[in-house]
């Protein structure tokens, strides 16, 4: 890439930065409407469906005594371990849930507001696996995480650090969690996740945000976000109701995700399915709520397919992209922050039909109205795998979805009809004043796309698109720079991570 060229995208990102638009900014406001695809009678029956599903199947919650006593004092049924729910009580308890809050950052310039009309873009969550076209298929390890977190924050497609964005295996499973969090402090100024697999981890994610934070901070303000998940169908084990209350009744956000697989842990049927994660959602958002009252939520949710044929799950399929248009629909009537869908494909590489797959349910996710998008980039292998290249295309194409929800503006200048009478008939616009005055804004530019003539192409050794991603992560990495951390708030995380550790014993699973 000339530096001409270079120069020239980076003066149109500093422009569109100053004016709020465009690539920079702490979070997306979206400037085109949501696509509402079911009107007000079938959406009143996946609610009554909802509801039969709670009254007469419940949902059973499993070693969190806890939890069973908040759902008996809020008027449930509590028959052993299986709760039932009559229709409305899940509603009046998610009144006092916020519809939008902001999640702060060290760096308050990059704090972003989850809710409304906003959109927010993280990483990839889960992998076990990373991959890379030098490397193959691996193991993640501590480097390759912190490796994903600089290449997010050196990028202005992305509003926040995200959460476990790959395992880092290398480390034991009871204290990897420490790394992470520090991870995410040191290498990023913006929002990340903490971790979900233990209420102790929890605690000491929360814990190293009132060191970095302060604990009055913490105690008033959202700064941690925290991905529990259902174990569908309808149940609820203790490992993750006790992580979402310790979330709650620290003031933080839990992010409630059931994960229907159609034909295993829910049914084929699209409606069936959304029907269930209504239910499932309910529940775990109103348990966030009778644990500490006006505690921020999100409502969460990720709907799959699988191969019937087979058994093997299926990512970026059509059914579960559309699916997230009515799940947006009944979040919004719940008044509750969304996170659906995301960048997912079952493909192996970075290839065609990774890109088909991600850029169908990301799509999905910015239709359906998806306030925190999680797994905005570098998923694959079936969330298996995190790729260094499939996330420096991602983060591309998020790059491009800022234009996307900025929508169409009408002034005079976007108008042009000065223009016209410049340029009069049969002729051509190109050096026209009104280009020359537009031209660093108007258009996004891609930092991988090749438009060149193929002779040119040809020429520079007809890479392809995942060959140029290998070239520009590796290239990132090589100029990232760590955001600036005051060094006794690092010292005091550091001691804190060294004493934890070293009250416990390695425990590798």
């Amino acid at each position: 890439m000339s530096e001409q060229r270079r120069s020239g995208r980076q003066a149109r990102t500093a422009e569109r930065s100053r004016k709020g638009g465009g690539l920079g900014r702490p979070y997306i406001t979206r400037n085109i409407p949501t696509y509402d695809i079911l009107g007000e009678e079938n959406l009143r029956r996946i609610e009554a469906a909802a509801d039969r599903i709670l009254a007469e199947t419940g949902i059973e919650f499993r070693d969190d005594p806890v939890a069973l006593d908040h759902w008996r004092r809020a008027g449930a049924k509590v028959d052993g371990l299986l709760v039932k729910f009559e229709p409305g009580l899940l509603r009046d308890i998610l009144q006092t849930a916020p519809a939008e809050f902001t999640q702060h950052a060290r760096n308050p310039a990059h704090s972003v507001r989850i809710g409304g009309k906003n959109v927010v873009f993280a990483p990839a969550y889960g992998s076990p696996f990373v991959m890379d076209l030098d490397r193959g298929r691996r193991f993640g390890t501590l480097e390759d995480f912190r490796n994903f977190i600089r290449l997010a924050q050196a990028s202005p497609n992305f509003h926040h650090s995200g959460g476990t964005i790959c395992e880092p295996t290398d480390v034991p499973v009871n204290k990897r969690h420490l790394d992470m969090v520090m991870a995410h402090i040191e290498l990023s100024d913006r929002p990340f996740m903490g971790s979900v697999t233990a209420e102790e981890r929890s605690e000491d994610s929360i814990e190293m945000c009132r060191i970095l934070f302060g604990q009055q901070f913490v105690d008033e303000n959202c700064v941690i976000l925290g991905n529990v998940n259902v174990n569908s169908p309808l149940v609820w084990d203790g490992t993750m109701t006790k992580s979402l209350r310790a979330y709650a009744r620290s003031n933080q956000a839990a992010v409630i995700v059931p994960f229907i697989l159609g034909g295993a842990m829910g049914p084929v049927t699209n409606a069936g399915a959304i029907a269930q994660s209504l239910a499932e959602t309910m529940a775990g958002c109103a348990l966030t709520q009778l644990e500490r009252p006006g505690a921020p939520v999100i409502f969460g949710n990720f709907l799959s397919s699988m191969s019937l044929r087979s058994g093997s799950p299926t990512f970026g399929t059509p059914e579960p992209a559309i699916g997230s248009m009515v799940i947006g629909q009944l979040a919004r009537r719940l008044k509750l922050p969304l996170r659906c869908s995301g960048n997912f494909t079952t493909s192996k590489l970075p290839d065609a039909q990774a890109m088909t797959e991600g850029t169908m349910s990301m799509l999905a996710a910015i239709h359906c109205g998806a306030n925190f998008i999680l797994h905005s980039a570098g998923f694959l292998d079936g969330l298996l795998s995190m790729s260094y290249e499939k996330f420096m295309l991602d983060d591309d194409l998020c790059g491009a979805l800022h234009s996307y929800l900025d929508g169409v503006v009408i002034d005079d200048n976007q108008l042009a009809v000065d223009a016209f009478a410049e340029v009069g008939p049969g002729n051509h616009f190109f050096g026209c004043s009104h280009t020359m005055a537009n031209y660093e804004t108007a258009f996004w530019d891609s930092g991988l796309a090749d438009n060149e003539p193929f002779e040119k192409w040809e020429a520079a050794g007809s890479t392809d698109a995942a060959t140029r991603a290998n070239r520009a992560w590796k290239k990132r990495l090589a100029e990232y720079e760590a955001p600036a951390l005051d060094e006794g708030l690092r010292e005091g995380l550091a001691d804190f991570v060294a004493r934890r550790k070293e009250g416990m014993a390695d425990a590798w699973y």
